[in-house]
Parts: C-alpha cells; sequence; structure tokens
C-alpha cells in the first residue's frame, strides 16, 4: 500500500491491538486496517498446489498392475508367520517381543509369473493408526484369524478399517493344524458381525490355511488373484510417479529413508519429489533385502533415499518436472506449518486453572515423545491419548523421529512433562542435562511396557523398579586391528568409570547398535580392571567388530531403585 509501517502500528494502537513490525496479522485485522487507509484487501490462496493435481490418464495408456494386499488381524494370529511362508525369511526375530512394531511392504514373485504385493500391518491395537493407512493404501485386505482362538476386538476393527476404505476381503483362517481349532465356530462368530463366507452363502472367499506348515497357502494366493481380476486394477506406468509412504524414519547411516509404495507412473533414480512438508531428490532405490533398484513401477514397495527431512507416514508422494516446484511447494508447506504450529500455542491462564478446578480437580501428565519411527510415533501418542480420564488428562505436547536431544530436555523443562524415548536413547548432555535438572526419561521397546507404566503412574500404583545407572560415556578416537583379538577401540573417558564388569552398549547417533560385555579393557598394554573419567583405554566388545570413530560407547549397570510417583 505504500503507507509507512509505523503508521500502521500506530493505527492498531488505536485499535486497541499491540504489534510489532515483525508480527503476522489476522485476516480480519488487515481487512479493518486497508478499510482505514481507504484500500480493499482482496485474499489470494496461501499457495496454488495446481502442479500437484493428478490427472485421469488415457485409456490406452493403462497397464495391469500388481495387487496391492494388506494382512490385517489380531496380534498372534500369525499374519507376520503367513508373510514369513511367501517370503521364506524371518520377520519376527528382527521385532522386539515378537511383535510387529512398524509396517513393512514385500512383492512376491508367484510361479505363474503374476505378482502380488502385500503390506504387513501391525496387529496391536496401539497401531490403528498405522493400519488404517495400510488399508488405504491396499486393494485387498488379507483378515488372519487363529482357529483355536476366536473373533477379536481388532479382527473386528480390522474389518471395519477394510469396509471403512471399500477393499474386498479374503479370510485366512489360520493354525487349522492344532488340535484345538475349530474353523466352523470362526465362520460362525464372523457371520455374528455380517461377514457370511461364500460356503455359507455369503460373498467372502475364506481359505483354511496353516502358515507354518503352508498348507492352502496355494489357494490363498489363487483367491487373492481372483479378487484382483475383478477389481481390474490398472495404472499408467509412462507418467511422473506418484504413492504414499508407508513408513519413514532417520537412519543412522543414511539420514531420512521412506518406504514409498509407487501407486502409478514409473519412479526412477534423480527424480524430483515432494512429500508432505519436505521435498527431495531419489539418490538411491532399494527393496525390502536392500537390494540395490533403477526403476520402480506401480504396486512396487521401494525404500528412497533422498528425502530432505523425515516425511510422516500417509504423506502423498508426487514426482515433478522441475525441482524449483517441488522446493517452492515444500518450503511454503513449511511455512505453513509453522504457522499452523506457532497459532497452537496456548499459554496457561488463571482462568484456564480455575475452569479444571471446577471440572474436578482434573491434573494433567504431559509428555514428550521421541520413537526411532514416524508410525510409531504417531500410534503410540494415540494410544496415550486413550489413557485420559476424568481425573487425569495425557497430553503428548511434541512428538518426533530420532534420538532425544537438549531441546527436548529444555522442553519438558519448560512445560514440566516427562520425556518417553521408543527404540531411541538420549545423547550425552540430553542425559546430563536431564539428571541434573531431575527431568524423568522413561526409555522402552516394547509398547506394551510403556503403556502399562504410563497407566500405573496415572493410577499411582508403582511398584519398585529395575532401573539402570549409567556409569560411564566413552568416545571411541580411533581403531586398532589386533592379530588373533580382533578390533579394539581406542578410547577416551568423557564421564564416569569403566569398570571391567559393566555392561555397555555402543551408540551411533543415538541408535544403539550393540548390548553386551567387554572381553578387554587395557591401559596402555596393560590389562586393568577400571578406567576413570579424563583417561584414555583400549576397550574390546564381546563378539562385535563394527566400531567406527565417532561412536559413543556406554557403560551401564542395573540397580534396583523404588519407584517414586511421577509429579504431575
Amino acid at each position: 500500500m505504500g503507507i509507512d509501517a509505523n503508521d500502521i502500528i500506530k493505527n492498531c494502537f488505536k485499535l486497541g491491538i499491540m504489534i510489532s513490525i515483525n508480527q503476522r496479522l489476522e485476516k480480519d485485522i488487515i481487512e479493518l486496517i486497508g478499510g482505514d487507509f481507504g484500500y480493499t484487501i482482496e485474499f489470494m490462496k496461501e499457495y496454488e498446489e495446481d502442479t500437484l493435481e493428478d490427472t485421469p490418464d488415457p485409456e490406452g495408456s493403462l497397464v495391469d498392475r500388481a495387487p496391492v494386499v494388506t494382512v490385517m488381524g489380531h496380534v498372534d494370529h500369525g499374519k507376520t508367520s503367513l508373510l514369513d511362508y511367501l517370503r521364506k525369511a524371518n520377520v519376527v526375530a528382527g521385532e522386539a517381543g515378537g511383535i510387529t512394531q512398524h509396517i513393512g511392504a514385500y512383492k512376491v514373485k508367484l510361479d505363474s509369473g503374476k505378482e502380488i504385493t502385500f503390506l504387513d500391518t501391525p496387529g496391536h491395537e496401539a497401531f490403528t493408526a498405522m493400519r488404517a493407512r495400510g488399508g488405504q493404501a491396499a486393494d485387498i485386505v488379507v483378515l488372519v484369524v487363529a482357529a483355536d482362538d476366536s473373533v477379536m476386538p481388532q479382527t473386528v476393527e480390522a474389518i471395519n478399517h477394510a469396509r471403512a476404505a471399500n477393499v474386498p476381503i479374503v479370510i485366512a483362517i489360520n493354525k487349522v493344524d492344532k488340535p484345538e481349532a475349530n474353523p466352523e465356530r470362526i465362520k460362525q462368530q464372523l457371520s455374528e458381525k455380517d461377514i457370511l463366507v461364500e460356503e455359507w452363502g455369503g460373498k467372502y472367499q475364506a481359505v483354511e490355511i496353516s502358515a507354518k506348515h503352508g498348507k492352502n497357502i496355494d489357494q490363498l494366493l489363487e483367491k487373492i488373484l481372483v479378487e484382483a481380476e475383478l477389481l481390474e486394477l490398472k495404472a499408467n506406468p509412462d507418467k511422473e510417479a506418484r504413492g504414499v509412504v508407508l513408513e519413514a524414519k532417520l537412519d543412522k547411516g543414511k539420514g531420512p529413508i521412506a518406504t514409498v509404495l509407487v501407486q502409478k507412473g514409473t519412479l526412477k533414480i534423480g527424480d524430483s519429489f515432494v512429500a508432505g512438508i519436505y521435498n527431495g531428490k531419489v539418490k538411491a532405490m532399494f527393496d525390502v533385502r536392500e537390494n540395490k533398484m533403477d526403476t520402480a513401477k506401480p504396486s512396487t514397495p521401494v525404500v528412497v533415499l533422498g528425502f530432505d527431512g523425515v516425511p510422516q507416514a500417509g504423506d502423498t508422494f508426487v514426482v515433478l518436472e522441475s525441482e524449483r516446484d517441488t522446493k517452492a511447494i515444500s518450503l511454503k508447506r513449511q511455512q505453513l506449518k509453522r504457522e499452523q504450529d506457532f497459532r497452537q500455542v496456548r499459554f496457561v491462564t488463571l482462568d484456564d486453572i480455575s475452569k479444571q478446578i471446577h471440572e474436578g480437580k482434573q491434573v494433567e501428565l504431559k509428555i514428550i515423545l521421541k520413537a526411532d519411527t514416524d508410525g510409531s510415533a504417531e500410534a503410540l501418542a494415540d494410544s496415550l491419548h486413550k489413557l485420559t480420564t476424568n481425573e487425569t488428562k495425557v497430553l503428548v505436547i511434541h512428538k518426533a523421529v530420532g534420538a532425544i536431544s537438549e531441546s527436548d530436555i529444555l522442553l519438558a523443562e519448560a512445560s514440566g512433562a516427562i520425556v518417553i524415548g521408543f527404540n531411541v536413547r538420549p545423547n550425552l548432555n540430553a542425559r546430563k542435562l536431564a539428571e541434573k535438572n531431575n527431568i524423568d526419561v522413561r526409555l522402552y521397546n516394547i509398547i506394551y511396557n510403556l503403556i502399562d507404566e504410563v497407566k500405573n503412574a496415572l493410577e499411582g500404583m508403582l511398584a519398585p523398579d529395575i532401573s539402570e545407572e549409567v556409569t560411564a560415556t566413552i568416545e571411541v578416537r580411533q581403531i586398532f586391528k589386533v592379530p588373533k583379538i580382533g578390533l579394539i577401540a581406542g578410547c577416551y573417558i568423557l564421564d564416569g568409570k569403566i569398570n571391567r564388569n559393566n555392561k555397555v552398549r555402543l551408540l551411533r547417533d543415538g541408535f544403539v547398535i550393540f548390548d553386551g560385555g567387554i572381553s578387554s579393557l587395557k591401559r596402555i598394554k596393560d590389562d586393568v580392571r577400571e578406567v576413570e573419567s579424563g583417561y584414555e583405554c583400549g576397550i574390546g566388545l564381546e563378539n562385535f567388530n563394527d566400531v567406527k570413530v565417532g561412536d559413543i560407547i556406554e557403560g551401564y549397570r542395573i540397580v534396583e531403585t523404588k519407584r517414586k510417583l511421577i509429579t504431575l
């Protein structure tokens, strides 16, 4: 408008609005000020996203694509065992407590030459959010129900997800080889939920299988292919790729990586893309077994390297011709998100406190949540919010992917929150800051334990617990190869005292790489029992040689402590 900023500020002061020169104004205030100076204000969209709109493909360009199948069902009903049999690999061994806690995606090639893409969604109820995403990305749902159990709440939940996404369901009644198996009871219980199998006159195909011994798996695959034929699944492979982010995490060596399901077009190395608030360029692609790939056709799950930040699971992934466009869209989305986050900050006033007292003294437990993957963070936040009762309110005030940092501890101190790490740990500075400021930092790797402990804390039922005390923090500064012994790490003790009998864990970028014992501890050339802070030493780890310069070794011991109730 060509008006001096000071005049606008003066005008706002007259209206009773206190502002500074750097402040953004609300829409109605802008209209008010414009009117005062004789201008009519017209609002444009914050940013145009016409470039991201999907155009329908011409009929002649469409070719058949593989069906995307989501495997759903209750915990321990055999979803992962079914995928194991199909992929001839053991997934369960890599999951804490034998529970699948992330979305996995696998492409299986059949003897007939046809392909099926399987999404393995977690079965625990806390992962509803992730299962919902898996259901929406899929064409067909395979519902696994154990014949020796019954239709459980999560089985019903899976049915509801599939129906909400309007996806056909194929029922796999698993564990029929067990003596106590009763498939007829399962069919009856399913019929009570309006799922009538074909042999009972319904429209749902059902197969009695044994995932462990491979019984009737061929029949199950045939039925999936029949459903796929009815759906007439087609996609255009000759266009810029579009897809959905199934899972995303910060990898210790590769940076931000994401599992992307390509839905249309062909993804190639060098493509510029935008996913959520981040953009990037495909630097490398891998399949689930970490084999390199150059292109990914529709219905292919692929691990993509080259993101500028960790996207959110469920974000749409769109490739654009121009790198400038992807950067511009990403920048605008980030600005918008910052603006929204800023507006979401609510400062507690005396009115709020009095309102809480009127409501029956509801106490708030504030939580800062850090997890190894975005899907886990989402699901855990969802579960923790569910613990809110009339007397206690659980608020996840911040959730993110990666190691626990000093900024998390400072936020916890400022807001009176506790910090929870799921499969991640704090760095040295964060841990020292937490100890100094008495910030409660809890670390978990199994979701049940986390939920139960927060629940117990809310109910004031915390029993004495076994905890661990970090005795030393050590930095690896050099690596030596010693014949007949292996790799020795030349270390400097940053803090504490390391004892020969201490348990140790090796951390790389905040992630645990090794957890075990010390095979040798030396000062110069002598074997020693312990080394104090400020000294150098050589450490050999038991049956482990993948040590790198810059790694942190943490010495710890298990101690029994009387647990205090979290002061809210």
